[in-house]
């Protein structure tokens, strides 16, 4: 995990406007938000990388609730247009989904249904599909 963070932050591209990482309090802000507990590598990831923009996909946000990347106004969306409540998206494209469940196993939810793709864990997600995106 720390190697992967490592590389993320190296492919960070700079912004006028960079993202901030959230505090603990956030995470627990979001963890209400949502009223599901986030699983240990998605808060890893908020803590410690979300403030990385790389590639094409915008996994979610913590920190501003003003983002389009806030993650309880992707889950909440998600949810609204039929992800079951049990996931938690983690990245949005269009009117898909990628989700992690309680146990962190990461799923492709798409055009109305969880698809056969699936990832053991946050970081198997991160290296597979985010960093080659």
């Amino acid at each position: 995990m720390h190697d992967l963070i490592e590389q993320l932050q190296e492919l960070s591209e700079t912004v006028p406007v960079p993202l901030e990482l959230p505090s603990f309090d956030q995470l627990v802000d979001v963890e209400e938000q949502i009223l599901i507990p986030l699983p240990s590598e998605l808060k890893e990831y908020l803590l410690f990388a979300s403030d990385v923009i790389h590639g094409r996909l915008e996994p979610v946000t913590a920190s501003d609730p003003f983002s389009h990347t806030y993650l309880p106004e992707v889950t909440s969306y998600a949810w609204s247009i039929g992800l079951p409540r049990e996931y938690i998206a983690i990245c949005q494209q269009g009117d898909d989904f990628y989700c992690i469940s309680q146990e962190g196993e990461v799923l492709l939810w798409q055009q109305g249904e969880l698809s056969d793709e699936s990832w053991e864990s946050f970081w198997q997600w991160a290296e597979e599909v985010w960093i080659p995106s």
